[in-house]
């Protein structure tokens, strides 16, 4: 696979991505355009009852691919493997859980940059749990992205709504989630199982916490049917299929920034479907945002570039 083939196909599963954020919030919109409540009334479809189905149909995509590489696979995968793929499921449906219901009370745009600071997290949780020593680019990353966040709420922290607190707090999962694929997808050598395994265990928790805490009824699912079907097979089945693809043949500079525009895809298709507009210094805080992210993903595959 040529180099540009391999970004093209990164630059669809960030614009799959970043959409998705439009859909997880028009799932939750009522007839009047109004955001309904992240505590659903009996029968209503709310966000356990979303995330759970989504995954599922995101596993059956991923599927046939990892039944593929388990029958090639030299040996099963090993018991301490496969826990760690329950694992990176715990961690995926905590971080996608509290995302969706932050999408419920916060604009697409504040949602798809507050998600993206999971990125500089990630070295930080792991210089404490792994004794990882961070590039000196994670410093100033942290510092930016702070400023852009403030910046992106007007520049009051402490006028924060719900919705952002909420997406906010889920980016220690997805650090952590990242933390965890990484570990395991390396001792296993199976991204796709690992895949299909994680969104089997979102599914299945997803839809179990949903029949005891929110008991959707079928009419509530079924009018919400595109929705489920965009966010469990295109976000959660293809693009992650195509990220495997890409990245195999691109350069890991390349993925970082390509895959780093999720936020602004979801910034475009927030404006362009829900009209969401940002005031110039919320603009600012995207902007800050977004470079700050690019510089801690880029700047230490420049370094060991260098180096060499």
């Amino acid at each position: 696979m040529s180099r540009l083939r391999a970004d093209l196909i990164l630059l669809l599963a960030a614009m799959i991505w970043g959409s998705t954020f439009v859909v997880q919030k028009l799932a939750f919109l009522d007839e009047a355009g109004e955001a309904t409540a992240a505590v659903p009334e009996d029968g209503a479809l709310g966000p356990l009852a979303f995330t759970g189905i989504r995954f599922l149909l995101g596993a059956l995509v991923v599927l046939p691919l990892a039944l593929r590489e388990t029958a090639r696979a030299e040996a099963p995968a090993r018991p301490l493997d496969r826990l760690g793929f329950v694992l990176c499921g715990v961690l995926l449906f905590t971080g996608s859980i509290t995302q969706q219901v932050g999408i419920i009370g916060t604009s697409v745009t504040n949602a798809g940059f507050l998600t993206a600071l999971y990125v500089p997290l990630v070295p930080l949780l792991g210089l404490f749990l792994l004794r990882r020593r961070p590039h000196w680019a994670v410093w100033p990353g942290v510092a930016g992205c702070t400023l852009g966040t403030w910046f992106l709420n007007g520049g009051d922290l402490t006028g924060m709504s719900q919705g952002d607190l909420w997406v906010t707090a889920g980016t220690v999962f997805w650090a952590l989630h990242v933390i965890c694929v990484g570990t395991f997808v390396t001792r296993s050598g199976r991204p796709l199982t690992l895949a299909c395994s994680q969104f089997v265990t979102v599914g299945t928790v997803g839809l179990i916490a949903a029949l005891l805490l929110e008991q959707p009824s079928w009419q509530s699912i079924s009018a919400a049917w595109f929705e489920i079907a965009w966010a469990g097979c295109l976000s959660v089945g293809i693009a992650f299929t195509l990220q495997v693809i890409g990245q195999r043949g691109a350069h890991p500079a390349d993925a970082a920034i390509i895959l780093s525009s999720e936020m602004v895809f979801a910034a475009l298709a927030g404006a362009i479907v829900l009209g969401e507009r940002l005031a110039p210094d919320q603009y600012a805080g995207a902007a800050i945002i977004l470079v700050s992210i690019i510089a801690v993903e880029v700047l230490p595959f420049l370094h060991k570039r260098k180096v060499r």
